[in-house]
């Protein structure tokens, strides 16, 4: 019997690739370009099954038409927001993700950047490597610790736990944080984790605000410029989360006017386009989305996106439904 044919649609670890081609027909992205819509399209036509990534954007219309072919869209990553599922269970396309596997190394990445931000090593950097250091002097380039600070959550599943317990661990940080839904009592106790109903209120306590929250129409701009109004002057903001959270237009702004200290960003709205207001301050520092970038994560969720074609094409429960 033929092998079911997928599409990476991205390059992934080379183990990962080389353990899926000897179970399915595995067609690569040899030279890991974005595919533009049309060839999405045409491989929704093509293909029993295609592995996207957060970057391509699965819209209704590719979910149309008699002559669709695959049958599941086995998402590399946890983010599901680039794919419209109402559309994808119309169609009877199955989807899903890989969730679990990238939650140490996104919480590692968020208390990255706000030691980063807290300790100007984006502009201390800059400076050295543009030949501006003149040496070591009291008041240069002076930030703030991190030790007993408060950090508020924005969400709390399992990435914004992760973040409170290396928070607490390695600076004895004060946690609080905002949900839709509030964690079992023993989380709270475990992480020793407040929990605040009023995300205004969290936003107004916090010395650093970290975001965990999905992306999608109901979080779209959740921090704006209201939000930011009621930041401490000396508060941090880190995004981990997806860029549409932050209204960037609003957020340079306060970092412009000293409204909001710093800022922490590994997400964008538009990527890989960053807002040029952003890159122009110093007092933000930028990742190019490097949340879940370790050699052990990457694998990792390649051979969780495995296992879900694998139980797909063998007639049994995926390990990670969505759709």
């Amino acid at each position: 019997m033929d092998k079911p044919r997928i599409l990476l649609t991205r390059r992934w670890p080379a183990e990962v690739e080389a353990a899926l081609a000897t179970r399915f027909d595995v067609v690569l992205n040899a030279d890991d370009h974005a595919l533009t819509m049309g060839q999405l399209a045409e491989a929704m036509r093509q293909f029993d099954a295609l592995c996207p990534t957060v970057t391509d954007k699965l819209p209704a219309e590719l979910f149309a038409g008699q002559d669709l072919r695959v049958r599941l869209i086995a998402n590399y990553g946890a983010g599901i927001e680039h794919v419209d599922l109402a559309a994808a269970h119309a169609a009877g396309v199955a989807v899903s993700n890989t969730p679990d596997v990238l939650t140490e190394a996104t919480a590692e990445t968020a208390l990255m950047l706000m030691l980063m931000a807290a300790r100007r090593a984006s502009e201390g950097e800059r400076e050295l490597r543009a030949g501006q250091w003149t040496g070591w002097r009291p008041t240069h380039m002076v930030g703030q610790s991190l030790y007993h600070k408060r950090l508020g959550l924005v969400g709390f599943g399992r990435i914004a736990r992760e973040t409170a317990r290396l928070a607490r661990d390695a600076f004895g940080m004060r946690v609080a944080y905002h949900s839709r839904s509030r964690a079992p009592v023993e989380v709270e106790m475990e992480l020793h984790a407040h929990h605040e109903p009023d995300l205004f209120r969290l936003a107004a306590e916090s010395d650093l605000l970290s975001l965990h929250c999905p992306g999608g129409a109901d979080t779209y701009h959740l921090v704006d410029a209201a939000l930011l109004a009621r930041m401490k002057p000396t508060a941090i903001l880190v995004n981990t989360a997806r860029g549409s959270v932050v209204d960037s237009r609003a957020l340079a702004e306060a970092l412009a006017a000293g409204r909001v200290a710093a800022a922490g960003l590994d997400v964008y709205e538009g990527e890989p386009q960053v807002p040029s207001a952003l890159l122009e301050l110093p007092n933000v520092a930028l990742l190019p989305h490097l949340g879940s970038a370790t050699i052990e994560t990457r694998r990792a969720m390649g051979m969780r996106a495995m296992e879900n074609l694998v139980c797909f094409f063998e007639g049994r429960p995926l390990h990670d439904p969505i759709v």
